[in-house]
């Protein structure tokens, strides 16, 4: 069985932990792990290898984390737009043998019952054998109204329910033969396309034209086109296939799972009874929170000393450069507070002070009108991109390692303690042909210091 991972997505409803460069897949919270990690973990002895479906951004993410655990055979399918989950898994599926078994996850759910989720696998293997497409369907714990639901009689699946009022959630709840819609499949891969064809003909066409002028890199990625993705109708793979075929069955689901998709479905998964407040910390040395006759609340920290006193029921997420404060049971309207955001152009949905990039990372210390500080760190056996800028000079500071540097026609080595200076229009880059890490502060000065004032000649990771 081979399982095919969606990566894509924002997470914008748990902003400002999630964003658009790191969305929540990819934020370690539990216990140093980050979602896609525990879900590549998850199936790796349920599955042979896996396809990761994701952009170019999370492309670099997931090399990262990926390094960081074992695993079995990975291949990227790098998508330059989003068109929904029906291409996504369509282009994956045109990867495979027409028989080859295919397990469709998300990459951010929690699923706390690894034996639970092994046992309804493997009972929906069986039924992907005998030419099904299978639906994972949840059994749910309360009338909660952000998810689909699907109506089912054994593994029968009966109807597709859109998210409802509360009154019918209550009254699904009630009926006892109605499951959450997890978003997870099991199909062969033939069967799957077969039935796109058969009951989304374009998709499936625009799918086949684009997968056939991919650029295939070895066997470990398959580069869309932009042109031809573009081309492809967006829809998920349930308005597309599910909802319309005669293949369908479902297999129930009670393996503690949760889809994390708010800041209380978070404080609901780490709850606990000798506890009344709920406290996460980022990393290991952050402090941990005061909390003074208060109780029932939600604290996530990053580095500052946070108290709380006679306050209840709140959800308080902090983050370098943003500090998100909110009731329980409000953390729906976070996505409006990233709506706002983005209307005044803002970089806090894209990106954390701390960025990660296929070279390294960067560490924003201070942004200010006319001039910016980084910390920059580059990997051994990595470089930037060959680039320029038209609004800003850069002074580099090496404080650890030794850094190759270009600065047009002219290459040089700049070690500890000592620095050089780029002026604004010259092409230059930075390498780390070291066996450490390269560590050096960058100052920008100019008018406008903005990421998108990036001019690349050249890059080695087709940015």
């Amino acid at each position: 069985m081979i399982n095919v991972l969606l990566c894509g997505g924002s997470g914008t409803r748990l902003w400002p932990l999630s964003r658009a460069m790191l969305p929540k897949q990819f934020v370690r919270l539990f216990s140093g792990k980050s979602l896609f990690q525990n879900t590549v973990l998850r199936n790796k002895t349920l599955c042979k290898q896996s396809i990761i479906v994701s952009n170019i951004q999370q492309y670099f993410l997931a090399i990262d984390q990926l390094e960081q655990i074992n695993k079995n055979t990975v291949q990227f399918l790098l998508e330059p737009v989003g068109r929904n989950t029906a291409p996504a898994i369509a282009l994956a599926c045109m990867a495979l043998a027409k028989d080859d078994l295919v397990l469709v996850t998300t990459s951010d759910h929690l699923i706390k019952d690894q034996k639970a989720y092994e046992k309804v696998v493997l009972e929906a293997k069986e039924l992907a054998k005998q030419g099904y497409l299978v639906t994972f369907g949840i059994k749910p714990s309360y009338a909660e109204t952000g998810f689909g639901y699907i109506e089912a009689d054994n593994y029968e699946v009966l109807s597709f329910k859109e998210k409802p009022t509360r009154e019918k959630a209550e009254s699904y709840i009630k009926q006892g033969n109605y499951y959450w819609n997890s978003g997870m499949f099991c199909f062969k891969a033939e069967v799957f396309l077969e039935e796109l064809q058969k009951y989304s003909p374009k998709i499936y066409k625009t799918c086949k034209e684009a997968f056939s002028n991919a650029e295939k890199v070895d066997k470990s990625e398959i580069k869309i086109g932009l042109d031809f993705m573009q081309k492809i109708p967006e829809n998920s793979i349930d308005y597309a296939v599910m909802e319309k075929s005669q293949k369908v069955k479902i297999v129930a689901c009670d393996m503690g799972w949760s889809d994390l998709g708010s800041y209380d479905s978070l404080y609901e998964e780490f709850k606990n009874k000798q506890q009344s407040n709920v406290v996460l910390l980022r990393e290991e040395d952050s402090p941990k929170p005061i909390c003074i006759d208060a109780k029932n609340n939600l604290v996530v920290v990053k580095n500052r000393q946070i108290a709380l006193i006679d306050v209840d029921e709140l959800l308080v997420v902090d983050t370098s450069d943003a500090i998100l404060i909110s009731k329980k049971g409000s953390s729906q309207k976070v996505k409006q507070v990233v709506s706002e955001l983005k209307g005044i152009n803002s970089e806090l949905t894209e990106i954390h002070r701390l960025a990660h990039r296929p070279w390294g990372t960067y560490e924003v210390l201070q942004d200010s009108e006319k001039y910016k500080v980084k910390k920059i760190v580059v990997k051994p056996n990595s470089k930037l991109s060959l680039q320029k800028h038209f609004h800003r000079n850069e002074h580099w500071i090496v404080v650890s390692g030794t850094a190759t540097v270009t600065i047009d026609q002219e290459v040089f080595l700049v070690r500890p303690n000592e620095s050089t200076y780029i002026k604004m229009g010259q092409l230059h880059r930075l390498e780390n042909k070291g066996k450490i890490d390269l560590v050096m502060i960058e100052v920008q000065v100019g008018e406008y210091t903005g990421e998108d004032d990036i001019v690349r000649i050249e890059d080695v990771y087709g940015r």
